[in-house]
């Protein structure tokens, strides 16, 4: 360094992996800030109303003379208790500031031990993100989340279980950690049972010891909370929410769920488990010699959620864990597994699976059939595997040369050739729907400010000769079969022909497709924006106007609710027309596409013909389709900015595409994939915990 440069002279260039780390902690600041406030900035007496039942006046925990267990409400064991009671008193304390900062402080310690237990070797990329991705993901998780308001003996189990199975840990810590949080839950006595089964037999005894101790010891301090927890609830049966609820992920909750009583629920429930059980161990037990402790470590829990007789939320943490797990011989593939055990595990569930027929069910059991493909089905990669350092990359290539040079071109992505993971691509397409509909469904909907923007647009339209909604929708009304077709186009092809073209470009040019949905994303984010930034009541919202509704017929205007309508959707989200918006993408797809000029003709008619309907069934104005063009034209511009030229737009009307599966060899991109080819790094053997070698 020269000394321009040390007296601070000349300044030194910040790389890009400097930047996004220090992104990824800025992050993990805003996500604990965030976490924290949504606690203090309630009123003192709703900050911690599940603790209410444990530490109020009458709580089982503070003041109570009577059992823990007398009132149902408290789940834990009489070590859980006895442990718990001295620290009510942070919950107390500053209106519940130490209680939430010390929560906070838990998340950080597993964080920074999940990021220590994953197996070497790491990538320098890994090793970089790993301790605030996983904090960032802790956080967000439900389990996490429910553990600010219920307490933080749901994190300590999962804490100690992973800095016991630290690489180089003691026999004599490994298994008192692990004692200490059988007594916390006794489903971790599982964890005894891996380090058995893993040839770790002086830590499994030394943790059966503990766990034992623990015991003895609540009884001796709580004997008849401990009588009432071993005796009349055995393993907390019949304690917290009825077992039958779904907030119970366990497998005896599901048989519940379908019906199942009696004798016959329980001896299913039993061979289920045993099954599963043997299963989880057995992979366990394999990832642990194969230097995977913290997989076996998380399929071990999973276990322990299934076959619990209650699994609720603040219990479930483990099933987050096997998100480390690396699935997949393509370096893409490799995305698929955390995002779904992420996505299970920290979205809600109609967010994954709509509420139609059975689909709904499948969301409201994500957890448990989570940790049910972890623990027994899901093909996990070996380190001895040469797919685990080297998965075959994701191919990439340069954009086209820019088509207009005076667009100053980003960069901000590389564009692929090979077709996306499809089950990556529908659970994105899913969630971003429902964050779409979510969004949209509370933009602002004041309706004297929507009516007032209506005023407005007719006005303009007025101005510019535009206004021609009344009497075209009028003669729409007139004519029965022109309305009826209108109202089954409205409300058909806005959704079946975008996904029929994203199908066909999936199966057929992927290249293409991935430039056809990122530009379509893009139009959608935009048309949100409209929606927040400007409420517009539709013609067929207007008061006094004499527009018709052919769709839902007259409406009470006079009545204040009037605008929930069909009470799914913000009436007001009129400007832009997503109608509009996404038909004129189809149509500049098929323009793309389509190799003769009457198919592209025909495909750029479609967004014409939506604008009829639009504008006949009284859903929108001339002005709201010039918006929707708008956001379309803004979706494709901001993608040519960000990316450049798409990838394959010389071939878009001649030979298809290619969607390789086996791309030339090229350094892996994920961020959790292994070291790249040519780094030189090897497997590193680092020691076992429980004093064995791995």
């Amino acid at each position: 360094m020269s000394n321009a440069q040390r007296r601070g002279l000349v300044r030194l260039p910040v790389s890009r992996g400097v930047l996004a780390v220090g992104a990824a902690w800025l992050l993990v600041a805003l996500l604990a800030a965030r976490q924290a406030a949504a606690v203090l900035r309630l009123p003192p007496e709703r900050r911690f109303t599940d603790l209410e039942s444990w530490i109020g006046d009458n709580g089982v925990l503070w003041g109570a003379r009577g059992s823990l267990y007398d009132g149902g409400t408290f789940t834990g064991t009489p070590f859980s208790g006895m442990v718990l009671k001295p620290l009510t008193r942070a919950a107390e304390q500053n209106l519940g500031v130490t209680w939430t900062l010390g929560t906070l402080l838990l998340v950080v310690v597993l964080g920074v031990a999940v990021a220590r237990a994953l197996p070497e070797p790491l990538s320098a990329r890994t090793a970089r993100f790993a301790v605030p991705v996983a904090i960032c993901l802790l956080v967000l998780s439900t389990p996490v989340r429910n553990a600010f308001s219920l307490g933080q003996t749901s994190i300590l189990p999962v804490l100690l279980v992973v800095f016991a199975f630290l690489p180089g840990t003691s026999v004599y810590r490994t298994g008192v950690l692990v004692g200490i949080a059988a007594a916390l839950q006794p489903v971790a006595l599982l964890f005894a049972v891996l380090l058995w089964c893993s040839g770790r037999r002086p830590a499994a005894f030394t943790a059966a010891g503990t766990f034992a101790a623990c015991s003895l010891l609540a009884a001796a301090v709580l004997p008849a909370d401990s009588a009432a927890y071993w005796l009349h609830h055995p393993g907390g049966i019949g304690l917290g929410a009825p077992a039958d609820s779904l907030a119970n992920q366990s497998l005896h909750g599901l048989l519940l769920r379908i019906g199942l009583r009696g004798p016959a629920e329980l001896v299913l429930f039993g061979l289920l488990a045993a099954v599963i059980v043997v299963l989880g161990l057995r992979r366990g037990v394999r990832f642990a010699a194969d230097g995977q402790w913290l997989l076996a470590v998380a399929l071990t829990g999973c276990v322990g959620v299934l076959v619990s007789p209650a699994a609720w939320q603040h219990q479930q943490l483990w099933i987050l864990l096997a998100a480390v797990g690396r699935v997949g011989r393509r370096a893409a593939d490799r995305l698929v597994w955390p995002a779904v055990v992420i996505a299970a595990m920290t979205v809600r569930p109609d967010a994954l699976m709509p509420k139609i027929w059975r689909f709904g069910e499948l969301g409201d059991h994500a957890p448990m059939l989570a940790a049910l493909a972890a623990a027994t089905l899901v093909p996990f990669v070996s380190r001895a595997s040469a797919q685990w350092r080297s998965p075959v990359p994701t191919a990439y290539t340069a954009p086209p040369k820019a088509r207009f040079g005076w667009v100053p071109l980003l960069g901000f992505w590389k564009q692929s050739t090979a077709r996306p993971n499809l089950l990556l691509e529908l659970l994105l397409i899913r969630i971003g729907y429902f964050g779409y509909s979510l969004i949209r469904g509370s933009a602002p909907d004041e309706r004297g400010v929507a009516e007032a923007h209506g005023r407005q647009i007719l006005d303009i339209e007025s101005a510019m000769f535009l206004d021609v909604e009344h009497w075209f929708n009028h003669m729409v009304a007139e004519v029965s079969w022109l309305q009826a077709s209108m109202n089954f186009y409205y409300s058909t092809f806005h959704f079946l022909v975008p996904l029929t073209l994203l199908a066909w470009m999936y199966l057929q040019r992927p290249a293409t497709y991935r430039w056809a949905r990122t530009a379509l994303a893009i139009t959608t984010l935009l048309a949100l924006i409209g929606f927040w930034a400007y409420p517009l009541a539709p013609p067929r919202l207007m008061p006094g106007l004499g527009y018709i509704d052919t769709a839902n017929g007259p409406q009470d205007l006079s009545d204040p609710d009037f605008g929930a309508l069909t009470g799914i959707s913000n009436q007001y989200a009129a400007m832009p027309s997503l109608h509009i918006g996404w038909s004129l993408w189809c149509g500049l797809v098929v323009w793309r596409l389509a190799p003769r000029l009457w198919a592209k003709l025909l495909g750029m008619a479609y967004p014409l013909l939506t604008t009829a309907v639009i504008v006949g069934t009284a859903n929108h104005y001339i002005l709201d389709a010039v918006g929707g063009a708008a956001v379309v034209a803004a979706g494709f511009g901001l993608r040519y900015v960000l990316a450049g030229r798409s990838v394959g737009e010389e071939s878009a009307a001649g030979a298809p595409e290619t969607g390789a599966d086996d791309p030339p060899p090229e350094p892996p991109g994920p961020a959790l994939d292994g070291p790249q080819e040519g780094s030189g790094a090897g497997p590193v053997a680092r020691p076992a915990p429980g004093g064995a070698p791995a």
